[in-house]
């Protein structure tokens, strides 16, 4: 049984976002790839772009103050403490199709978006 200072606990130290499992696949796929057991994957967002704010999604081996961590499917994922409010309930999927390939983010926190997707606002 829980107790509801655990459960403040937890949910202090982890974050929103979620990844898919096609997403947790392909990351640990990449990482499995380069021989690397030691990074986890990370959102930030930082001020840039067309429509105010950037996404970055990366690897890393970093470990920020402050970090908040959840992992799928033994893939960990990183967000700093700044980024977690504008990523909050945000899905990040891997796609595979002739059209596109590539990890992408759903943010519900989006209140419109440039035409290349790379920023948001």
């Amino acid at each position: 049984m829980t107790t509801a200072q655990e459960n403040t606990a937890e949910a202090a130290t982890t974050h929103g976002v979620e990844l898919t499992d096609a997403a947790a696949a392909k990351a640990k796929a990449l990482l499995e790839q380069e021989g690397r057991d030691d990074m986890h994957l990370r959102i930030a967002v930082q001020p840039g772009g067309c429509a105010g704010l950037r996404y970055q999604l990366f690897f890393d081996e970093r470990s920020l103050d402050g970090d908040l961590l959840r992992e799928f499917g033994g893939i960990k994922v990183a967000v700093d403490r700044m980024s977690a409010p504008y990523v909050q309930g945000a899905v990040i999927d891997f796609v595979d199709t002739i059209e596109k390939q590539g990890f992408t983010i759903e943010n519900p926190n989006a209140g419109g978006s440039c035409a290349c997707g790379d920023s948001f606002h």
